[in-house]
């Protein structure tokens, strides 16, 4: 099979049509389709329904599209390695990201990276759904405490610790009047949170405490639940990158850390695909973003 010819139809597919395929390449739409028609005729069924107003690929058209574009992507991703060098970060970037992390954290840290990288086309999409970087086409994806994965290789970037926070006007929790109930706290909770949930943390003066939140309101979104236990509604247990900068202000109070060991935070890649020099590069500054693998607020000293 011809490979020039298989990657000018791939361009074909991608572009969703000659002329915007050609655009993309600066080739002529005549060329574009000689090659395609030639492949065609290789392999003896038609991959592309022609007269109509936007193109449509043909069964086997898809299904060859499909098999054969990612290691396009994967050739053409070495060449730009083995030509440009790793010193040379271009192209497009595409990174998947939980959403509080890339609310607090990912907005200064891509700034900081189009800055230093112009060549390169960054793309970060905040979604809390777990994509799978080899079928929805991302460079990267972080996660959060990532189940092992033959397939994806990266780096630990942060260790988060989960606090228990509230209102400065808020009381401490209060314990039931024969003591021998767990103390008990209106929370503000996620809707997945069980009924019998019981937070365990040590206080800042090293104290182990067990409490149970009692439900004042149920957001989904952790970001949600920050404004209201910055509201005053309740206390909640919170990722501490969410909450650090509030305590640091004195905008909330920090109750106690979460007992359980901190989650881990990590950027990660297909591994059967080449470390790309804009991959690393992120990867770089994700690093500088989090020393020690530590947050730490903007205006914060250390």
């Amino acid at each position: 099979m011809d490979l020039q010819a298989l990657t000018d139809f791939a361009l074909v597919a991608t572009h969703g049509g000659f002329g915007r395929a050609s655009r993309a390449s600066r080739r002529s739409k005549a060329t574009l389709s000689r090659r395609v028609g030639e492949l065609e005729q290789e392999l003896g069924v038609r991959l592309i329904e022609r007269g109509t107003q936007s193109l449509r690929l043909t069964d086997e058209g898809r299904a060859l599209y499909e098999r054969t574009h990612g290691p396009l992507s994967e050739i053409a991703e070495a060449e730009e390695v083995v030509t440009l060098g790793a010193s040379t970060p271009r192209g497009r970037l595409r990174v998947s990201a939980p959403l509080v992390l890339a609310h607090v954290a990912l907005g200064q840290v891509s700034a900081r990276f189009a800055l230093a990288y112009p060549d390169v086309q960054l793309e970060v999409i905040a979604d809390d759904k777990k994509v799978d970087p080899v079928e929805d086409g991302f460079d990267l994806v972080i996660r959060v405490d990532p189940s092992p994965d033959e397939r994806l290789v990266g780096r630990r970037i942060l260790d988060d610790q989960r606090f228990v926070v509230a209102h400065p006007s808020m009381a401490w929790p209060k314990s039931s009047p024969d003591g021998d109930e767990p103390l008990t706290v209106n929370a503000v909770l996620t809707p997945r949170t069980p009924p019998d949930t019981i937070w365990q943390f040590h206080t800042p003066s090293d104290d182990k405490v067990s409490v149970k939140p009692l439900p004042a309101l149920r957001l989904s979104s952790l970001l949600m639940v920050r404004d209201a236990v910055l509201a005053g509604v309740g206390a909640s247990l919170l990722p501490k990158l969410l909450v650090a900068e509030d305590i640091r202000r004195g905008r909330l109070v920090h109750w106690g850390t979460d007992v359980h060991p901190p989650v881990e935070i990590w950027a990660l890649r297909n591994s059967r695909r080449l470390v790309g020099a804009k991959v690393r590069a992120f990867l770089d500054v994700l690093e500088e973003a989090f020393p020690g693998r530590e947050f730490v607020p903007s205006g914060s000293s250390r």
